[in-house]
């Protein structure tokens, strides 16, 4: 394979991300193991922390299609090498939510047994929501009113501030950033920042690999329609192209104009 290592480090490091951070979705959802989103965001913080520590070596550590497609418009990343960071970002998140359903099946048919939920039902949301998302996050309460439009600019604009900080964490130009050593925690702080903010709308996806291969995979095994968050196609619009589209838009912003700024300051080409 003409990209192994690539593709091996996109997949480890992916499946560390869903494995830990839905791991933890499920241990509060089934034995109230966390009591608040803090608790959960900062799992998921030090997942991608420890993700891209374990895996920068193999590969850019993207770990994110919407980071590994606004490389590839940023140009700090071929065209040619995008294909195979998506394989793997998608198998790796699939693979993941597999495993976590061997482990947690038998907790999770207790609790739907203990609560009356029948899988594949509208009700079944309060465990399918361990694998993707939903709007409004269905912990919220009903009085929270989420449209999808809401939905999307969340996500897109929630991709938008993370894209925008790895660049400019990542800058040779920026010659304030940090040694980059430091660099995954400080990503993995800005992820736990974003969805403290934007979990309550959206659960906060801002990865279309974290959220669309999960949901797939319990939409196979057994919540059916119910892995869906509405009829309009809305995980779709709002879980994939909302990240995306937010990751696109920031690495156009940073590229052809924050990096120019700071060429221009800095007296050099970098």
């Amino acid at each position: 394979m003409k990209y192994l290592s690539e593709f091996v480090g996109e997949f480890i490091g992916t499946f560390i991300i869903v494995f830990f951070g839905c791991g933890s979705v499920a241990v509060t959802i089934l034995f109230s193991a966390h009591s608040g989103l803090f608790q959960i965001a900062i799992i998921w913080g030090i997942s991608i922390s420890l993700a891209i520590y374990a895996t920068r070596h193999l590969s850019c550590a993207h770990l994110n299609p919407a980071v590994s497609i606004a490389m590839v418009i940023g140009k700090r990343m071929s065209i040619r090498r995008l294909p195979t960071y998506l394989v793997a970002q998608f198998s790796g998140a699939f693979i993941a939510a597999s495993v976590l359903y061997i482990i947690f099946s038998p907790s999770i048919a207790q609790y739907e047994e203990l609560n009356h939920i029948t899988r594949g039902s509208l009700d079944s949301i309060k465990t399918a929501m361990i694998f993707g998302e939903y709007y409004p996050n269905p912990t919220a309460g009903s009085n929270v009113s989420v449209s999808m439009t809401t939905a999307f600019l969340a996500e897109s604009f929630g991709t938008f501030i993370l894209v925008f900080l790895i660049f400019s964490l990542t800058e040779g130009c920026n010659t304030g950033r940090p040694d980059t050593s430091l660099t995954p925690i400080l990503i993995g702080l800005t992820v736990t920042i974003i969805i403290s903010i934007i979990a309550p709308l959206t659960q906060a996806g801002l990865n279309p690999a974290r959220d669309f291969s999960p949901r797939m995979f319990s939409m196979l095994a057994g919540w059916g329609e119910a892995a869906l968050p509405d009829e309009k196609a809305g995980f779709f619009i709002v879980y994939i192209v909302g990240p995306i589209s937010g990751g696109i838009l920031s690495s156009l912003i940073f590229t052809r104009v924050i990096e120019p700024i700071m060429k221009t300051r800095d007296g050099n080409h970098c």
